[in-house]
């Protein structure tokens, strides 16, 4: 149990992780390269010499035969408006299943899609390239999977693509093991068993998708015999665009929405050191330009959502259904985190995924409030000597060059992902702390070195990289903070003060500059009451 629900549990329903949204690309690996597509087509087909007439052919036949399927079975096979949420436009068909497993409605859509094709001028040469064309959109019942689709592309060798959502599995596995649950589109909040919920969460594998999508392929692509299938020639799913969250039910929307707002608040100091402020009035803002950014983002349903990135991968976090706190890691670019596409490896992106939700959440709470054991400071600032007699300082709290490495380590891109780091990668934004381009490597080294003497950070076995502790992530924000939002601050206004501050009405000024005073005139108050004050 991480740090944020373990603080907030008295308020707290429950909590699970699941899949969300699961979009997979599906192609035949038999016939991924051109030898293979021509030696398909002339040892299955019979077709000797292949020409764009082929390929013109093959395509023509599945657009007949599902037409023809489609007037036969009563399907309905229609062109959307190009400006729609589609979700949103196949509903009525969906109400007209009424829960029942079947297709709603067949789609057909004027898009991209990679498909083979074949030069004459070059000696009939075969080749994959996009092009645009018609493709189906077959919107599904599952039994199993539920509400999903399938895209088919008509044009050989037919790659397609699925759409998921691990909710709707969770929900009729829920069913089935007679649970009694209550869901919002794809979030649930209400479950009789929560334990049991998550569980049959973490059992969500690659066999499930197969085991529904393989019989939709068998209906709607009967180009490939059962035969042929069995030597190979069948579809494999890669993972395209993965979503896996983390969802807190409080007991009162409330309690939620004002715990919202300070995270809103807070984890602009957290992610941006420059405490840009965040415009809340606009679309979007980006108060940093580089690759790892925060941003707070206003939904078309007018729901704050906060935002980080780096790289493919992004984590938000936002409130809906009044009651629920999602936090949610979304990849674009499996590899990014040294893992394969395959759907096999869904365990290990499970794995990774989750640990970045928790990352976040215990780094929210960091923002909510920080911690620190008595007398662990003063060990902090005390040297530290090995066992081979090698001495290291101590940290002080006023280095600028120790809360310059802090500030850098903190940047949330290195909490999403795999929320690990080299040495290089915080040079730049240490320099830029500091203000100081000749800052060297090895001076961040040093400096990392210390930290690492500490516990504050730990080395991974076998690698060059770098994760902070848990305990050095608290006492990372605890340092800024208090450096940042309290010493700095404070030592201003007392040691030099704006004489046109004191001219200004109070209640023209910010909050923060109001409570400020606030201290400065209690400090005064009790330098007096003690006897300190000349």
């Amino acid at each position: 149990m991480n740090a944020f629900i373990r603080h907030h549990l008295p308020a707290i329903d429950f909590h699970y992780s699941c899949f969300d949204r699961l979009l997979l690309n599906g192609w035949i690996r038999n016939l991924y390269c051109a030898g293979s597509i021509a030696s398909f087509l002339r040892d299955r087909r019979h077709i000797p010499f292949i020409t764009p007439a082929t390929f013109r052919h093959i395509s023509a036949e599945y657009h007949g035969w599902l037409n023809q399927h489609a007037q036969d079975a009563g399907l309905e096979i229609v062109e959307p408006p190009r400006e729609v949420r589609r979700e949103d436009w196949v509903e009525p068909y969906y109400q007209r299943l009424g829960g029942q497993q079947g297709v709603a409605v067949v789609l057909r859509c004027r898009e991209q899609a990679r498909v083979a094709v074949c030069y004459p001028r070059q000696g009939n040469r075969i080749e994959s390239a996009w092009r645009f064309i018609y493709l189906y959109y077959f919107y599904l019942q599952d039994a199993a999977l539920g509400r999903m689709f399938i895209r088919l592309c008509p044009y050989f060798p037919f790659n397609i693509q699925v759409y998921v959502n691990g909710h709707e599995w969770l929900a009729r596995q829920l069913i089935a093991a007679g649970i009694s649950f209550r869901k919002d589109e794809n979030a649930f909040l209400a479950c009789a068993a929560p334990e049991r919920l998550q569980a049959l969460a973490d059992s969500f594998q690659a066999s499930h998708l197969v085991a529904s999508v393989e019989p939709w392929l068998r209906r709607f692509l009967p180009y490939f015999t059962d035969a042929e299938r069995k030597l190979g020639y069948r579809h494999q799913l890669f993972v395209s665009q993965v979503e896996y969250c983390h969802n807190v039910v409080f007991r009162q929307g409330a309690a939620l929405d004002r715990l919202f707002n300070r995270l809103l608040d807070g984890s602009r100091g957290l992610a941006n050191p420059h405490k840009v402020a965040i415009i809340f009035g606009r679309k979007q803002f980006y108060p940093d330009t580089r690759t790892g950014r925060l941003e707070v983002k206003i939904s078309k349903c007018k729901t704050p959502v906060l935002r980080t990135e780096f790289q493919k991968t992004s984590a938000k976090q936002y409130v809906r259904s009044h009651t629920l706190l999602r936090t949610e890691t979304t990849c674009y670019q499996v590899n990014d985190l040294s893992i394969r596409k395959d759907i096999k490896h869904l365990p290990t992106l499970r794995q990774v995924l989750g640990q970045s939700n928790e990352r976040l959440l215990e780094a929210q709470q960091d923002v909510l409030a920080s911690y620190v054991d008595r007398g662990q400071l003063e060990r902090l600032r005390q040297p530290t000597v090995s066992a081979a007699g090698r001495r290291t300082p101590g940290l002080r709290l006023d280095d600028r060059r120790l809360l310059a490495v802090l500030r850098a380590l903190t940047n949330l891109r290195y909490v999403i992902g795999k929320g690990c780091f080299r040495t290089v990668d915080l040079l730049e934004d240490v320099q830029r702390a500091l203000g100081k381009a000749d800052y060297q490597l090895s001076q961040l080294r040093y400096d990392m070195g210390k930290l690492r003497v500490k516990g504050l950070v730990t080395r991974l076995p076998g690698t060059r990289r770098y994760e902070l502790s848990p305990e050095g992530y608290r006492l990372a924000i605890l340092y800024q903070k208090l450096h940042h939002r309290l010493y700095g601050p404070l030592t201003a206004g007392i040691v030099e003060p704006v004489a046109s501050d004191n001219q200004m009405l109070n209640s023209r000024k910010a909050r923060l500059d109001r409570l400020y005073e606030a201290v400065d005139k209690a400090l005064q108050k009790l330098s007096e009451a003690v006897g300190v004050v000349a």
